[in-house]
């Protein structure tokens, strides 16, 4: 079999569209070489970017490139298209694509044993990436040096990369309009720019720390301990003066001055106070911060339309994710009606445009913290917003009165080299995917729950009646109701109650309304013995109702066996898609508990009353 049709059959076993291969690829290339004196045998890994119309045969260009690779011998000057992985994924990420992470475990897809080359990964998802690479002027003469790391029983060779000059970006619509991205903050992984964070804020005040920030396997970056750190134990020490608030000075007071005299509110004057602090560049005195800031966070903000509607339809958070969206554009197009554009000249609108307002928020909601004991003040604290969340822990931040900083303490032990994490609140899966985009595995959230929807039939003959009183108490046609894998709240019964009730029941209807608004004086359930079933039955068909989407978009989407601890590394499309596969999962199970409680209990039911009514018959056929 030839190498081409390898790939081939390779994609098409994949469910991959075979189009693809007449974009470009990327593979992964083990070379076999005499690497010591001793003549001992290992793998060499290189990086190909090459159009897939040149892998026609195995003895075709590529692979007569690969095989000419030798460490005994580097090439001064490798073709263009041999790129070490790593540049190869920082100049992707630079022209903002994202790059598929190439490890051993992915896509194992062909053997070509007589050219001694393994392909172990092959991916549709570089294609445009690969194609703008070679299209643009970022691909750099590649001049690899050798460098020899000395450990004992083994020796290792390295290539290395010469750095790229980075050159600083000016904010310009062209830039901000062609790339959908704003030219400010780094990657998601950049560990180099949240080291500079660290130096910065040590000369600034903050005291040493026990953590240190890394690459960790949850989340992309995080703090790891690297001294021992007691249950108990008090972190961070943040001091206010390294704390962003509303009350921050700015660098560009008349900025300040007419947001504070139009009486904007704390969170769009702090999303514009991030703007204005992140386009001064150097010249602010949160530069630092704002570089290791991600460049494109990840909350549902920067989902599509098409995205939201494809990923999540199944998925009450859709909706929430819309609201939330439209809240933001409508925030930003207040503001430019009346602020930034009676301000030109303070608030220029290559500047304070809606991706750069979408960005502000996606790091306001993302990363601001509520501190109770600064009288609920939202603030955004440096260093501390690189702590990952965990379901497992309870600890949050707050502000500490005897040390004067924001302060965490530990609920558990941390032995160095382990990750240390605070929690986000008691958030459930899809709020996590809301404001922080990722999902925490199936069942490790014990704090998470499925929205349930629930509508009036309009076919019901007291449709108006109970519309009304639902409106007078705040609520709507339809209702959103949180289930938990332990149960559903009082209101969702209620709601189940009014919407089966007879006409009969009428003067019940308001007690109803109000219990299902959750604006009753009462803390006691509702009981209604002679219209339970009915309630019962009514819920589970729209739970079933739920699990039904769930069960065609899972069927649809098929399995997609992918790590997205490293999601700036994986393919867009791939990666929100696995995030709406976790997502659905998990709210699907939940749904699952729910329809067998259901279920359980409706069979009980039916059972009592046909025991009750046999006994009656019983009864009956005695005295006849």
């Amino acid at each position: 079999m030839t190498l081409a049709a390898s790939c081939d059959a390779t994609l098409r076993s994949r469910g991959l569209n075979s189009a693809s291969l007449e974009k470009a690829l990327v593979v992964v290339v083990m070379v076999d070489v005499a690497s010591q004196p001793q003549g001992q045998d290992q793998l060499l890994p290189f990086y190909l970017l090459t159009p897939a119309s040149t892998i026609t045969t195995p003895t075709s260009a590529f692979s007569k490139a690969a095989l000419t690779i030798s460490l005994s011998r580097p090439p001064t000057t490798a073709p263009p298209e041999f790129l070490c992985l790593k540049w190869a994924l920082k100049l992707a990420n630079d022209i903002c694509f994202e790059v598929l992470q190439v490890e051993k475990n992915y896509l194992a897809i062909a053997n070509v044993s007589a050219d001694k080359v393994r392909l172990c990964c092959l991916c549709r998802a570089m294609a445009e990436a690969s194609r703008l690479i070679y299209s643009t002027s970022l691909v750099p003469c590649y001049r690899p040096t050798i460098q020899r790391t000395h450990h004992v029983g083994t020796h290792h060779r390295h290539l290395t990369v010469p750095p790229r000059r980075h050159h600083q970006i000016q904010c310009s619509v062209s830039a901000m309009e062609a790339n959908n991205m704003i030219p400010w903050g780094c990657e998601i992984d950049s560990l180099e720019n949240a080291s500079a964070l660290q130096r910065w804020l040590s000369q600034s005040g903050l005291p040493p720390q026990k953590m240190a920030i890394q690459r960790v396997d949850v989340g992309e970056r995080g703090l790891v301990a690297f001294k021992n750190i007691r249950k108990g134990e008090k972190l961070l020490f943040v001091p206010p003066s390294l704390v962003i608030t509303a009350d921050s000075e700015w660098s560009c007071p008349e900025a300040g001055e007419v947001l504070k005299r139009n009486s904007v509110p704390d969170w769009p004057l702090l999303a514009t106070y991030l703007i204005s602090e992140a386009s001064l560049m150097e010249s602010s005195r949160w530069s630092n911060y704002i570089s290791a800031l991600p460049r494109q966070p990840y909350s549902l903000l920067y989902w599509t339309q098409a995205e939201l509607d494809r990923y999540l339809e199944a998925s009450q958070i859709r909706e929430r994710a819309i609201e939330r969206i439209n809240n933001v554009i409508g925030t930003y197009n207040d503001l430019r009606l009346r602020v930034f554009s009676k301000h030109p000249d303070i608030f220029p609108e290559k500047v304070f445009n809606i991706e750069s307002f979408k960005w502000s928020f996606g790091i306001l909601f993302s990363r601001l913290v509520r501190l109770p004991s600064m009288d609920e003040k939202v603030a955004l604290v440096p260093w501390a917003d690189m702590l990952n969340h965990s379901c497992d822990v309870e600890t949050f931040l707050d502000y500490d009165k005897t040390s004067k900083g924001i302060v965490f303490t530990t609920d558990r032990p941390y032995q160095p080299g382990e990750q240390v994490f605070i929690s986000y609140g008691k958030k459930s899966n899809g709020e996590l995917l809301l404001s922080y985009g990722f999902v925490p595995k199936e069942g490790a959230n014990p704090r998470d729950s499925v929205e349930l929807s629930l509508s009036l039939k309009k076919s019901d003959a007291c449709y108006t009646d109970k519309l009304e009183l639902l409106k007078k108490y705040g609520s709507s046609v339809s209702q959103c109701f949180p289930i938990q894998i332990t149960g559903w709240p009082l209101e969702l019964m209620a709601y189940a109650y009014l919407a089966v009730s007879p006409s009969s029941m009428r003067e019940k209807f308001e007690e109803m309304a109000a219990a299902a608004s959750n604006k009753t004086t009462s803390n006691k359930a509702l009981k209604y013995p002679e219209i339970e079933e009915e309630a019962l039955q009514f819920i589970l068909d729209s739970c079933e109702s739920s699990i039904s989407k769930y069960n065609k978009f899972l069927q649809a989407s098929g399995s997609l066996d992918l790590d997205v601890t490293s999601p700036k590394q994986l393919n867009r499309r791939l990666f929100l898609k696995q995030l709406a596969v976790d997502l659905c999962t998990s709210e699907r199970r939940i749904l699952f508990r729910a329809q067998y409680i259901l279920r359980r209990k409706l069979r009980d039911m039916r059972a009592g009353e046909l025991r009750a009514l046999q006994i009656f018959n019983g009864f009956r056929n005695l005295f006849q």
